[in-house]
């Protein structure tokens, strides 16, 4: 989340939707070598903890929210939304509210949408608010196309590209940037979900902050509850 539950953090929401079938309370936890959001470290390419709660309800509404240690703070996200299938497409919009334990002034929110259908998905969101620390994020917009294949022996791979195109303050020294991202992931029934990835962007180090024009390779674990 930056709605990943960690799954997301690592692409794996790209490998479309699914409509959901009764009402339901799940948890998950999860640990990464590496945070990394549309193409950027969130960690400082260090190691991060997280956990959440899912509701879902058979009328295709849902709510959640999802805690993740970033760089030197607690990120916590709350969302919902509505999700459903038509003719065999998926489909999905919601909100999502991004906060940040130790500085609210980072705090913004987003509206997304997403479809998928057969082995492709695609998916729209934009920053509809933000405090005045992030007001340069206001009006970003991000977009993305991915394709996901289950393969033998419980391995499944996701592809993802993704473009953000910076809208908000004119003052604001950011760049539109693409990022690109792999996943390779298997499934260990009850033990959870490994996930390898790599993820890079067309940024290089005069546009990124710190080390973000850098590829990156990462390892992921999650389960859900």
């Amino acid at each position: 989340m930056k709605m990943n539950k960690i799954a997301l953090a690592c692409g794996i929401a790209m490998l479309g939707l699914s409509s959901i079938a009764a009402a339901d309370i799940s948890a998950n936890i999860g640990v990464t070598s590496n945070y990394v959001w549309r193409g950027l470290t969130q960690s400082a390419n260090s190691t991060a903890f997280s956990g959440g709660i899912d509701y879902s309800h058979e009328s295709g509404l849902y709510a959640g929210t999802w805690i993740s240690e970033a760089w030197d703070d607690y990120e916590l996200d709350f969302y919902g939304g509505y999700g459903g299938e038509i003719s065999g497409v998926s489909y999905d919009a919601g909100l999502i509210y991004y906060s940040y334990s130790s500085d609210s002034e980072s705090d913004f929110a987003e509206v997304n949408a997403n479809v998928g259908w057969n082995f492709l998905s695609a998916g729209v969101a934009y920053v509809i608010s933000a405090e005045d620390a992030v007001e340069a994020v206001e009006e970003d917009l991000y977009f993305y196309i991915g394709a996901g294949f289950d393969l033998p022996e419980d391995f499944s791979i996701g592809l993802t590209v993704g473009f953000v195109e910076p809208d908000g303050d004119d003052d604001a020294d950011a760049d539109d940037y693409t990022h690109y991202q792999i996943d390779l992931s298997k499934s260990a029934g009850d033990f959870g979900d490994v996930t390898f990835s790599l993820s890079d962007t067309d940024l290089d180090d005069t546009d990124a902050p710190g080390e973000d024009s850098d590829m990156r390779f990462f390892v992921s674990y999650s389960k859900e509850f």
